[in-house]
């Protein structure tokens, strides 16, 4: 099967660029993702300052565009510590782990078609593989490394919470995305990222894979570690993080870490799901908007939108808990993940075997689904109703004092009056001997 997958010509047309071309489109890469990484932060803040009714910076450039540029040379220039208590090697090791993946899952990301370079035909991509968006999920993985490192290396407790957490959340939010991914490759029969984007000439699956997309583009905020579900660096719970004891380069490699990321899980949903390069219904039906330089254009606007959700959700939704965050993950996203797949493969069997229309598979299971969800919501709504007055009937005792310092009281206890200053429970009874008292 691998070989008949290599044989594929959309994979085949890889590897035959001269050394020359493929160095500069990797070099292209680097600078597209630093440059993107400096524009993001500059329109984050700018975003984020129009929502809460603030300015944002405006001094440094025009509209203040290079304020993000005077940022790192500050970082920069900034004076590097480094903890007695760390284990300097991993210490210094741990961000450079963190960041090298983040440039590598780019390698296999379709910017565009096949265009002509100085005479040479070649894809606007920098290599395919049959297995391209696998190589993504490890590439991704491997850069948690870096996190758990740094927390562990730092010789202090909230950086090393701060590590934890992290590979928590990968682990949860990973398997909920490579669940979604499932389904685009029995779709697209492929797991090449240029094999998913021709798959989506007619119909993108983010329509015909709606639960798919939607529990993606959940994940990926997850697994970015951004707002709301930025729990391993909840500078009220844990200061900083992981990142906590770093500062200078090695802070700001961190830095752009992150935002390379959130390019790169933005350009895979872009891919997957929006068609890629791609251009969106009308102007797909010009004959000449795919083909040529076009594309890159189609494709950058898409990647924006998704990276405008990022920031949208930063400045909207409030951090979740951590217990909230992990049942949301194990509870709801990977049940639904499971479900949708069932059917989705259910769906293609049928349709392939016995040429069952998946339109009417997919309506039909769908609305066994959502009936299924309603009859959970309503049974958990009279379960929380029963338990609530079964602790209201119960009234349960409680002693502000139990443990001889004061606590608060728990759902369904009542606090006794107070007499004088004191509790009921604590005023002096003759009855009652002073052992009992």
């Amino acid at each position: 099967m691998t070989a008949t997958v290599w044989a594929s010509p959309l994979v085949k047309g890889f590897g035959a660029d001269p050394w020359w071309l493929v160095l500069g489109k990797a070099l292209f890469i680097f600078v597209f993702l630093v440059v993107m990484t400096l524009f993001t932060i500059w329109w984050e803040r700018r975003v984020v300052a129009r929502m809460q009714n603030r300015i944002g910076p405006n001094r440094v450039g025009p509209a203040g565009l290079l304020q993000s540029l005077a940022d790192g040379i500050k970082l920069a220039l900034k004076e590097d510590i480094i903890p007695k208590a760390a284990d300097k090697v991993v210490f210094v090791l741990a961000p450079i782990i963190s960041t090298i993946p983040a440039f590598m899952a780019f390698a296999v990301v379709p910017l565009g078609p096949r265009v002509s370079i100085a005479g040479h035909p070649t894809n606007l991509q920098v290599t395919d593989l049959p297995v391209a968006v696998l190589y993504i999920l490890a590439v991704a993985s491997v850069g948690i490394y870096g996190i758990v490192l740094a927390g562990w290396s730092s010789g202090s407790t909230y950086p090393l919470l701060g590590g934890l957490r992290s590979t928590a959340q990968l682990i949860s939010y990973e398997v909920a995305m490579g669940l979604s991914f499932v389904g685009v490759f029995l779709y697209a029969g492929s797991m090449s990222t240029s094999q998913i984007v021709a798959g989506q000439a007619n119909l993108w699956y983010c329509l015909l894979l709606a639960p798919s997309f939607v529990i993606y583009t959940i994940s990926m905020v997850g697994e970015t570690n951004r707002a709301p579900f930025d729990l391993p660096e909840a500078e009220g719970e844990l200061v900083g993080g992981f990142h906590t004891e770093y500062s200078s380069l090695k802070f700001a490699l961190f830095f752009l870490a992150e935002y390379v990321n959130m390019v790169t899980v933005s350009a895979l949903a872009t891919t997957l799901f929006l068609g890629g390069w791609r251009a969106p219904w009308p102007i797909s039906l010009w004959s000449g908007a795919n083909h040529d330089w076009w594309p890159m254009l189609w494709f950058l606007v898409k990647l924006m939108l998704f990276i405008f959700v990022f920031i949208w959700l930063r400045g909207t939704l409030p951090r979740l808990r951590y217990d909230q965050f992990m049942r949301f993950g194990w509870k709801v996203l990977i049940p639904v993940a499971l479900g949708w797949l069932l059917l989705v493969a259910t769906a293609r069997a049928l349709n392939n075997e016995y040429s069952v229309n998946r339109r009417d598979i997919l309506i039909w299971g769908g609305g066994a689904v959502l009936v299924v969800l309603l009859l959970s919501f309503v049974w958990d709504a009279v379960a929380s109703r029963r338990a609530a007055n079964d602790a209201d009937d119960a009234e349960a005792e409680f002693d502000p004092m139990a443990g001889g310092h004061p606590v608060p009281p728990l759902p369904g206890q009542n606090v006794p009056a107070l007499v004088g200053g004191m509790t009921t429970d604590h005023v002096h009874d003759p009855s009652r001997t002073e052992d009992d008292q």
